[in-house]
Parts: C-alpha cells; sequence; structure tokens
C-alpha cells in the first residue's frame, strides 16, 4: 500500500482532507492509498444527518470548534490535534467487504503495539470494551473510500460536550457512561503521538506518492463543494408525519414524511446509517405516490430490498419504525 504525502507540510481546515480523500480516488490511479492527518478542534457529522440534532452548536462556537459534513454515513465524531484521522482508498466495489477489511487492518496494527483492540459493532474499533476509533465509508466508482477517528490524548471534554446525544442516550446513558465507553490510546501505549504515527506508516504501507502542487490545487478546487453553507447545512423542508427507531446493526434512523389524502408526496431517511446504493433513486423516489399503508410498503419494499441500499436496513425494521410496531 502506498502513503500519499502532500508536497509541502500545511495546516488546513477538515474539509481540504475530505477533498483529498476523493481527489486520491478519482484522479490516482493506484489499488491501496493511505494517509494520515489531523485538524484544530472540529465536529464531523454523517451525511444524512440533521446538525442541529447531532451538534451542540452553541458550545461549539463558544469554544471555537468548527463543524462540516462529510460525504459517507455514520453519525458525529470529534477531533483535535491529539486525535489521529485516518484515510483509507482502495480500488473496490464491494464496500461492506472493504470496511470490515479496513477495521480489522486496524486492530490488528494496535495488537502489534500490544494493545488489545478488536473490531466490533457497526464500525468501531474497541479496547476492553471502549471505543478508541470509530468509522465511515462511501463508494465512488471504481474505489472505496474509508475514514476514522484514533483517539490518541483526544480532549474528552469537548467530545462528550460538542456533540448532542438524541434524548434516548441522554437519559440512559449520560454524560459519565460517555467516558466510560471511550478512551485514548495514550492510556495503553507509551510512545507519543508522532512515534505512534510513524509506526502506522511503517506497518501499513511499502512505498510513498508525493502530490504536485497542481494536485493540491485540483484538491482546494474540489473543497469548495464540502465548504458550501448548502452542504454543510443541508435542506430540510418540515415534514408533516416523523418516525424514528434504532436498528441494533443499522443505526438511528428517522424517517420524515409529507402526505396529502393519505399518500406520500415527499419522503427523506435522517440518521446514523451507512448507504451502499442510491438512497433517493433506489429507496425513496419508489415510496412516493404511495398510499401510507403497510400493505402497500411492503409490497415495494420486498421488490427494493432497502439492505442493498442501506446497510443491514431490511423491510422488516424499516416497516416498524414506519408504522410504530
Amino acid at each position: 500500500m502506498k502513503y500519499v504525502d502532500l508536497p509541502e507540510k500545511m495546516e488546513q481546515r477538515l474539509p481540504f482532507y475530505l477533498a483529498m480523500e476523493e481527489y486520491v480516488a478519482r484522479h490516482l490511479d493506484e489499488d491501496e492509498c493511505f494517509f494520515m492527518w489531523q485538524v484544530e478542534p472540529t465536529v464531523i457529522f454523517g451525511r444524512n444527518q440533521l446538525i442541529e440534532s447531532e451538534v451542540n452548536l452553541d458550545y461549539c462556537r463558544r469554544h471555537g470548534i468548527q463543524t462540516y459534513r462529510r460525504k459517507s454515513g455514520g453519525g458525529c465524531v470529534y477531533a483535535d490535534k491529539d486525535n489521529i484521522m485516518f484515510s483509507y482508498i482502495v480500488r473496490a466495489d464491494n464496500v461492506n467487504f472493504t470496511f470490515d477489511r479496513y477495521l480489522r487492518m486496524v486492530a490488528f496494527v494496535l495488537r502489534k503495539l500490544g494493545v488489545p483492540a478488536e473490531a466490533s459493532g457497526r464500525n468501531d474499533i474497541l479496547i476492553d470494551g471502549r471505543k478508541v476509533s470509530g468509522n465511515a465509508f462511501y463508494h465512488l466508482p471504481g474505489k472505496s473510500i474509508v475514514h476514522g477517528t484514533m483517539l490518541f490524548d483526544t480532549d474528552m471534554e469537548h467530545l462528550i460536550r460538542a456533540i448532542t446525544p438524541s434524548d434516548e442516550k441522554l437519559v440512559s446513558k449520560g454524560i459519565r457512561s460517555v467516558r466510560q465507553r471511550v478512551v485514548n490510546l495514550r492510556e495503553f501505549v507509551d510512545i507519543d503521538i508522532e512515534a505512534f504515527k510513524r509506526f502506522v506508516r511503517e506497518q501499513l504501507c511499502n512505498d510513498t506518492i508525493c502530490l504536485s502542487q497542481a494536485d493540491v490545487e485540483g484538491i482546494k478546487e474540489l473543497e469548495k463543494e464540502y465548504l458550501d453553507e448548502a452542504f454543510i447545512y443541508g435542506r430540510n423542508p418540515r415534514y408533516a408525519l416523523t418516525r424514528r427507531g434504532k436498528v441494533p446493526a443499522a443505526g438511528e434512523l428517522e424517517v420524515r414524511l409529507e402526505l396529502k389524502g393519505g399518500v406520500v408526496k415527499k419522503i427523506n431517511l435522517l440518521g446514523d446509517y451507512f448507504l451502499l446504493g442510491d438512497l433517493d433513486n433506489a429507496l425513496l423516489k419508489p415510496l412516493i405516490g404511495l398510499p401510507f399503508r403497510e400493505e402497500e410498503f411492503r409490497h415495494v419494499l420486498t421488490a427494493i430490498r432497502p439492505e442493498t441500499v442501506v446497510r443491514n436496513l431490511d423491510t422488516e425494521h424499516l416497516l416498524d419504525i414506519l408504522f410504530e410496531h
């Protein structure tokens, strides 16, 4: 695997590195690429999340924490200079396989340091049952992009308070529980963050690609999309009907519908789920025009097979949410 280097040391905002992943996927003819990066305090929320539901915007403003959206699914994460972001770009179409392989690969590197790490759940790497890394993915033609956090010595106070949990999480877990479920790698290793980065690079990569200044300009052009306010904040019209639920293997979901005469006029699916296919065309559009009745939805969803669009979301689970079983 090849490590991707920039032509010079440069401090960039988080969207630059998201654009860099996309640029590498679109323009470098390589089978596997990897790079690491760090940013000033930032909250990154998933492609299908509402910022006002997931981010404590007042806290972020008071503490100078930036907020950006990414193109992958999954939930909110916090990053700072004491957290390392990993980016993995691979020539592959099977994103499920790629994602699982990446999680196992990172866990294996940690175990070589003597850390009892394991891939677990939908997208986490755990140490003794506590989360040290959260990860997400998305797909471009012929390429898969996986990226994630590595909490090395992250500011836990910011991590907890900058992200707004759902009411259910607040009630059932609370801030004290968050501290019990998340851990910094620094507690398990005797090396500093730069030595850790060198170790990871040596373990995963055997060659280097150095981008040119022209590549940097291309990345900055792509970055504009990530900086666009319409992309960051989204366009979220009010819907007349809202259904919420949690599918353990798929994530927390919120379905918003606009009905007229009992018929679906608009529908949207929000949450921290992971996309495998085209959400609008493959899953949502076929539901527009349907009477809001379970038998109608069951017939169409059985043909669509939601699990081919949203990871681990099957017809029965989606019907349970929609019709509040």
